[in-house]
């Protein structure tokens, strides 16, 4: 049995070193000014195409409503879908289309 993380089935877009770079400083300088950090990515990374194209929120709406599977929890910070849950949801959408 494989695990599967959000950001794998949703994708995710690419960061540029120098987009990392300005995200680095700014957290830097949120630090220093006593703000809270923001979360953008501080390091350089390949875009992740999507297996299923929509947002984060209608992903999350979905696992609400009992549209899409339920979430396995592997830690107090990590969440996953089974593969398999994921692999018959992308058929289910296809219509049953390979």
């Amino acid at each position: 049995m494989g695990f599967i993380r959000l950001h794998q089935i949703i994708g995710r877009p690419a960061v540029t070193e120098e987009e990392a770079e300005r995200n680095r400083r700014d957290a830097e300088a949120e630090k220093a000014s006593g703000q809270k950090p923001n979360k953008r990515p501080k390091c350089a990374r390949n875009a992740l195409p999507p297996i299923i194209p929509i947002s984060k929120s209608h992903w999350w709406a979905k696992v609400k409503d009992g549209k899409f599977p339920q979430p396995v929890k592997l830690g107090p910070r990590t969440t996953a879908w089974r593969i398999s849950d994921i692999q018959a949801l992308v058929e289910q959408l296809s219509g049953g289309v390979k």
